[in-house]
């Protein structure tokens, strides 16, 4: 692994307040600013995420409309390759076909596959005729009984890893095309342990022989929502550290903020290391018990911030 963490800048996304102006008024100067904006910061690539929010209604008609303008602006500012980020087959099939691949250093991302998609060979499919990159979605997976729910434990990352994993290979996606999310809770609401079985996922796929040169990557700015404002960038590349120790190369991020690692010496991280073992369950205890404790610990920071 090499030690500079590859970055998907995720500005281009309605969670964000300049991409939802930019996709209400159908700004493409917007689009572009933002564009050229993280390449300039060293993002190795690019979300575009037209999709709805809480605060935003977006149908797929309109994004597929948008695209065909859309697409083509951002490459006139940056040869940066996009990371296409939606659920359904139709925004992909889109997609490709007003993206130049003359225009861009490097493959573009299809993201994301999961055991919940729907034509998740269709999605392959465009992955691999168009020669893209492909995340896959780790944090659920089916269950015993054939439901699909999420991932409880590294053995449930490690096997829908393994499955989509297979999947890809047969349709001539290698393993380093492939990035694995196992997915990232809020630690100011993670009562389950989803925080250290990101982490122990990540070591496990690391481990795994089979999965050799897969990429990891998580959405960082999931982590430190509901902290403190002024804690929310820190607790970030705390967690930045411990990810990328524990074997994570690549990061869905900010780059305007947290894309660099904390460094592991730095009191922060070793506070963090500290908070999320309390979370780890002890002596018979549910993991919902070592989840409040944790949040406990963590509430502790807090109080010592201040």
């Amino acid at each position: 692994m090499e030690d500079k963490v590859t970055v998907i800048g995720e500005l281009m996304n309605n969670s964000y307040g300049r991409a939802r102006k930019a996709w209400k008024k159908r700004d493409i100067e917007g689009y572009k600013h933002l564009a050229k904006l993280q390449s300039e910061l060293g993002a190795s690539y690019l979300t575009l995420n037209t999709d709805g929010t809480q605060k935003l209604a977006v149908k797929l008609e309109e994004m597929l409309e948008f695209l065909q303008e859309l697409i083509p602006a951002i490459q006139e500012v940056t040869r940066t390759p996009i990371s296409f980020d939606n659920p359904h087959l139709d925004f992909h099939t889109e997609a490709v076909k007003h993206y130049d691949r003359n225009k861009c250093d490097g493959r573009p991302i299809l993201n994301s596959i999961s055991v919940s998609r729907h034509d998740i060979d269709g999605m392959i499919a465009i992955a691999a005729k168009h020669e893209m990159n492909v995340i896959v979605m780790a944090s659920e997976c089916f269950k015993a009984d054939g439901r699909i729910g999420a991932a409880e434990s590294v053995d449930d990352v490690l096997g829908v890893t393994r499955h989509f994993v297979k999947m890809l290979n047969q349709a001539d996606i290698d393993n380093d095309r492939i990035i694995v999310d196992p997915g990232l809770a809020p630690i100011a609401s993670d009562t389950q342990g989803i925080i250290n079985l990101c982490l122990d996922s990540i070591r496990a796929i690391r481990a795994d022989a089979d999965l050799k040169g897969v990429h990891i990557s998580v959405g960082l700015s999931n982590f430190a929502i509901g902290t403190p404002k002024h804690l929310r960038i820190p607790l970030e590349r705390a967690f930045l550290a411990l990810a990328t120790e524990a074997g994570m190369d690549w990061v869905l991020a900010n780059p305007e903020k947290n894309t660099e690692p904390m460094a592991s010496d730095e009191e922060l991280v070793q506070q963090l290391i500290a908070i999320l073992e309390e979370g780890r369950p002890i002596d018979g205890e549910s993991t919902e018990d070592a989840g409040f404790r944790q949040l406990d610990e963590l509430m502790e920071l807090w109080a010592d911030d201040e």
